[in-house]
Parts: C-alpha cells; structure tokens; sequence
C-alpha cells in the first residue's frame, strides 16, 4: 500500500501559488472562495447536494436548521436562502415536468439533538449524539419551495415491517417520470414509484442469495441516458466499494468496482460522469479527511481522480487508490456547468461553503 503523507496545502484556503488539480483533460483550478457567505446570516452545516435549474441557478441543501436551501448564481452570489422543514436534508434533483420545473427534495431523518452533550459525533446510539435518527421521507416541492407531496415510511403501503428503518439518501427520476429512490441509511432498498409517489417495486437490501442484488450503505443513483434507446441506473453500493448497474425494471447488469473508494452516485456530462468520494479505504477504515472526485468515461472506465493517485489498471483491473489529501475533507456533491466546471459541496469539512473547480483548457 502506498504510504501518502498529507500536503500541507490548507483545506478551504486558496493555494496562494494557485493549487491545480487532475490531468490529461480533466485539470481544474481550485477556487475555495466561490461560495462563502456570512456564516452569521446563512449558515451552513453539510453541503450535502447541488443541482442546476434551467436558469443556471444552483441549488445547495444543507443539514442546519436555520435554512435547509440555498441558491447561488454561478459566480457565486447569493439569490436566496430558505427552509427549516428538512433537518436531515440529504439530496436534490430538479427535473421539468410539462414545462414547468420541480424539486424533489430527500431528507434522510438526520436531526440536530437538541440533547447534544457538545462532543460525541458518532455514537449513533447515544441519546446525546450531535445528530439523532427519526424516519426520513421525500418531498416534492415548486421552486420556491412550496411542498406539492411527500413520500413517507413504506411501512404505510406494506412494503417494509415497522421495525425496519427508512432513512433515504438519493433520488433519480427516470425520463418517464418515475422516482428511483436509494435508503441507505435505512434498509439498503432501492424503491421504484411513478411520478405520483406510486409504489411499482423495490429490490436490493444486502442480504440476497445472489450478491450482485446487494446494496450496502447505497448513497447516490441516476439514470444513464448515454445510450437513450438502453437507459440504465447506475446506484452507489458505497461500502461495497462499487458502483452497480441495473435495468430501469431492477435486472442486475454489471458491477463497476471502485477498490479504496466509499463512492456515491454518478453525475453525467455528455459522455462522461463524477462521483463523489467520502472517504479512502486504508487498512479497511474509512479514513477522516480522505475524500476526492473520481472521473469515468463513456465505458464506465475510470480515466481521472481529483484529490487523489491516478487511478491504474492492471490485466484490466482497477487497482486500489486512495486521496492524496491536497484538498479534500470529504466530497459529497457535485455539478458540472455547460463551460465543464465543477461545483463541490463536503460532508464534515468544517461547516465550509461549497467551492468551484474551474475547468483549464
């Protein structure tokens, strides 16, 4: 394994030489200063997902309960901020309906203890843990925020016993309208409704006789429409370590593995897509502060990292990478201009804004 000492390039802090990042034709310059608001005024906790409007607006949603959305111009300015009714804000997809564009917002069922004992961040059973577990649920909303519907436990339509957790972590909404739901901090189920909140089915879970149906702490989803006549859904297996690909029915396709990466969702541009990287593998821990942008080609091949060891195949295998740790805490959303440049939100990387990577010609 190789031994990466961190660089002393600080995180959030522009490289004052001017920090570079990538190779090949994937090389951006990193600017940490795009994003920052006043924390005083607009606070945020996770910077957890981004998406576009049509406008070229970019919606962020953040865990803090002061405002659950903000939205920024693509220089960076802010436009507007609001909503304190999704503590656990985890996800957000904006896609047009007939016209007119929506939100589908999910919330993973995170709170903020009100009972925090100010040190514990990962004792999840502790009645005094910083953030506590309720159910989480799915909430369709106009732009401005006005709720239309919501998708709640699936006890309620029989499809999971109570006992069974429902924290979801990512929607993707297929070109016929319907949702693609990932629970993975819940019970590691994909869901699959129409575009009314339907139930059609669900499978994944991670413990079926065939391992390729296995989910496990799944975390991003999308449609694949770079073969149009072929969609597909590529879906996060996070703590597999690897991407796996289904039918928009739920056949198991392929298994795209992704060795020393806890990767989320992919997100599409032209013939390629990002996925985000929470954290290294090392020594088989989730290694603190050890996250990057993993880069793939229309063959599902990955051809560049951001924040970390380029990747290298060998007889056709991926080998294992890990971060490099010249800028990353931990990489949790992505989106990508018409110009190639790239917008970045972290989970725990100090209650920072998110940040541009200006895309170099």
């Amino acid at each position: 394994m190789m031994n990466i000492e961190p660089k002393s390039i600080p995180k959030n802090n522009i490289d004052p030489h001017g920090l570079i990042v990538g190779h090949g034709d994937f090389k951006y310059r990193v600017d940490t200063n795009w994003g920052r608001l006043d924390p005083s005024k607009v606070p945020v906790e996770n910077c957890h997902g981004m998406a576009f409007d049509s406008q070229g607006r970019i919606f962020m949603v953040t865990d803090n309960d002061k405002n659950n959305i903000i939205v920024y111009s693509k220089d960076g300015e802010l436009l507007d901020a609001w909503g304190t009714q999704f503590p656990g804000a985890h996800a957000i997809k904006i896609v047009e309906e007939n016209g007119v564009e929506f939100i589908y917002l999910v919330d993973s069922g995170w709170i903020l203890n009100r009972n925090w004992d100010g040190e514990s961040t990962d004792d999840w059973e502790s009645p005094y843990n910083k953030v506590i577990a309720q159910a989480g649920f799915i909430a369709k909303l106009t732009l401005d925020g006005r709720v239309l519907y919501t998708i709640g436990h699936p006890q309620t339509i029989g499809i999971y016993r109570p006992d069974q957790a429902f924290r979801p972590t990512d929607i993707a909404i297929a070109p016929n309208g319907d949702l693609y739901v990932t629970d993975g901090y819940g019970s590691d189920y994909l869901i699959q409704y129409n575009n009314q909140g339907q139930y059609i089915r669900h499978w994944g879970g991670s413990e079926n006789s065939d391992k390729n149906y296995n989910l496990v702490n799944t975390h991003g989803i999308e449609v694949d429409l770079r073969q149009p006549e072929q969609p597909k859904l590529i879906v996060s297996s996070r703590f597999e370590q690897a991407l796996k690909v289904f039918s928009l029915s739920g056949e198991y396709i392929e298994t795209i593995e992704t060795p020393g990466a806890y990767i989320g969702g992919p997100v599409f541009h032209y013939d390629h897509f990002f996925a985000p990287v929470c954290w290294s593998d090392l020594e088989g821990k989730n290694v603190d502060d050890s996250g990057f942008i993993a880069i793939f080609d229309r063959n599902n091949k990955l051809v560049c990292n951001l924040g970390a060891q380029q990747p290298e195949y060998i007889n056709g295998k991926l080998q294992k990478m890990c971060s490099s740790w010249d800028i990353f805490n931990h990489v949790h959303a992505i989106c990508v201009d018409e110009d190639d440049n790239l917008y970045v939100g972290q989970w725990r990387a100090n209650n920072s804004y998110p940040f541009k990577l200006v895309k170099i010609d």
